[in-house]
């Protein structure tokens, strides 16, 4: 017989996944009106931009395209930890055509993962955000001028994230911000290099407009927003740190090591007024810790809060790392093997995994079942919002709520090291890997122990950040720095680094092309 408390459960999931349906759903059909064929809106006109509920109501609704596009078909976590081989997939042989680079093979998820339009949505719904809020400011006085400041700039931001995000998997895409209310003439693909310098341009304006804190003191903005302080909004909303920890990626991405110093120094000087620490590896890898949605320790970081109904069965990184005895499911879709993890964490006292002189695990907090066929990639395990544990004695229902994570402090750390590596500042990059090292229980860099530094740094990056859909991307900048990869540099000279563009685009948009090396 079932219990109150699990009818309650689970009418709490069922509503929760007819939401992330509404959501996908959402996501397709804007955009369709984005990219491809005649725009109609899904809200009647005249009933929405009349008061300052609906610019709310519009700006959280991008922040939720954006969280759909990221998610949808598990997509950031195969483009960027599925992709660069650090996984390996036992019986999905989707996974394993995106892991042998056979992008343009004939599979559903692939097909999806070659579509933008997901993106469009994002950048279609900001257009629209941006030309419509003016009249809000007019017809409703509470709308005031320092809170619609601050609106705008989250919705530029969100854009610009949008556009960076497709020029690292596509590389040169279609330019748009205009909403193109009516009919949509088709656009040929832009540079990527042209793309990224507006969104540079874009982020840096935002910078300086977005508080690093919401409804709280911040002199950007003070006070309560929307009538709700800190505690609704901290790490839920794009800010300042969020903007400069993207200007350090597209720098990054640009090798332009010298910004990358700058904007990452800029992110960690204002962590504190931010509210930002480097995350304890308990607070990391438990259940109901950093990323069941401890939102004030995310740079930039899109929530499924289960206490809100938000979470669901698909689009986390669980629904392809974790099996039993975490979830009924037999074996994983990923892991990583044996052999990879010993040579990964081969240091002692690594807090994250390690072994002891017998062969078993020193700690859990990384995987578990290491002596079983697959060990399973347990660092993030939010299930039923972090409430259900391995000791529960129902079988553990797949429904997860974990962050969709971009960066945290961490990354920014390592993220300046690597800078500082590269422009040869050595010991400031010597400074914040230790910084890292010393959080995990690890000691200080050794050149002898550890090799070269920037290799040290990188190795570093894949430790920490392991399972975080950061892996393919630096493996990109790993080979352009080293150059002693032949194989990989010729991949990124022949545009092998980034996906196909969809057939179905090709198709419905003849000013596209596709991208030289899937020809």
């Amino acid at each position: 017989m079932k219990t109150k408390s699990n009818h309650t459960n689970f009418n709490r999931v069922k509503n929760s996944a007819l939401l992330v349906v509404m959501a996908l759903l959402v996501t397709m059909s804007g955009c369709k009106k984005a990219i491809d064929i005649k725009s109609t809106r899904a809200v009647d006109e005249v009933n929405m931009w009349n008061k300052l509920e609906d610019t709310r109501a519009a700006l959280l609704g991008v922040y939720g395209l954006t969280r759909a596009a990221m998610v949808d078909n598990d997509a950031h976590w195969i483009y960027g930890d599925v992709r660069g081989k650090q996984f390996v997939s036992p019986t999905r042989q989707d996974l394993k055509a995106v892991i042998d680079n056979r992008l343009t093979a004939s599979y559903p998820t692939l097909d999806a993962l070659s579509n933008w339009r997901r993106w469009y949505a994002v950048i279609n719904a900001s257009n629209i955000f941006l030309e419509r809020v003016y009249d809000v400011k007019k017809a409703d006085l509470r709308y005031t001028s320092n809170i619609m400041a601050i609106d705008i700039a989250q919705a530029r931001f969100l854009r610009a994230f949008a556009y960076f995000y497709m020029v690292r998997i596509w590389g040169d895409v279609p330019f748009i911000i205009t909403s193109h209310d009516g009919s949509f003439e088709n656009k040929p693909r832009s540079s990527g290099a042209q793309v990224l310098a507006w969104a540079e341009k874009e982020l840096l304006e935002v910078a300086e407009i977005l508080p690093n804190r919401y409804g709280s003191d911040d002199p950007k903005q003070p006070g309560p927003y929307y009538n709700e302080t800190n505690s609704r909004w901290d790490g839920a909303l794009a800010r300042r740190v969020s903007a400069n920890a993207i200007l350090a990626h597209i720098a990054a991405w640009q090798g332009d090591y010298i910004k990358v110093a700058n904007y990452t120094t800029k992110v960690i000087n204002d962590a504190g007024a931010a509210g930002l620490s480097i995350t304890d590896i308990g607070t990391l890898t438990n259940s109901n810790g950093f990323f069941s949605g401890k939102r004030s320790s995310h740079l930039l970081g899109f929530d499924f809060t289960y206490e809100l109904g938000e979470g669901g069965m698909t689009g986390h990184i669980e629904e392809l790392t974790l099996a039993a005895p975490f979830v009924n499911k037999a074996i994983p879709d990923i892991y990583i093997v044996k052999d990879s993890i010993l040579n990964i964490f081969n240091e002692k006292g690594d807090q994250r995994f390690g072994i002891d002189s017998l062969g078993r695990p020193t700690s859990n907090n990384y995987f578990v079942n290491f002596a079983a066929r697959y060990p399973i990639f347990s660092k993030i395990k939010v299930i039923l919002g972090g409430t259900a544990s391995t000791s529960t004695s129902d079988p553990k229902f797949s429904f997860f709520s974990s962050v969709a994570l971009f960066t945290r402090l961490e990354d920014m750390y390592l993220l300046r090291a690597e800078a500082n590596a590269v422009v040869g500042d050595r010991q400031r990059a010597i400074d914040d890997l230790n910084t890292i090292r010393s959080n995990r229980g690890l000691p200080g860099y050794n050149a002898n122990t550890n090799g070269l530094i920037i290799d040290a740094i990188f190795k570093e990056r894949k430790r920490e950040l392991m399972g975080e859909g950061h892996f393919w991307y630096d493996q990109v900048r790993y080979n352009k720095i080293k150059q002693n990869n032949k194989a990989f540099i010729d991949l990124i000279a022949s545009g092998g680094i980034y996906w196909p563009v969809s057939p179905q685009l090709l198709q419905q948009n003849q000013l596209l092309t596709q991208n030289l090396y899937w020809k």
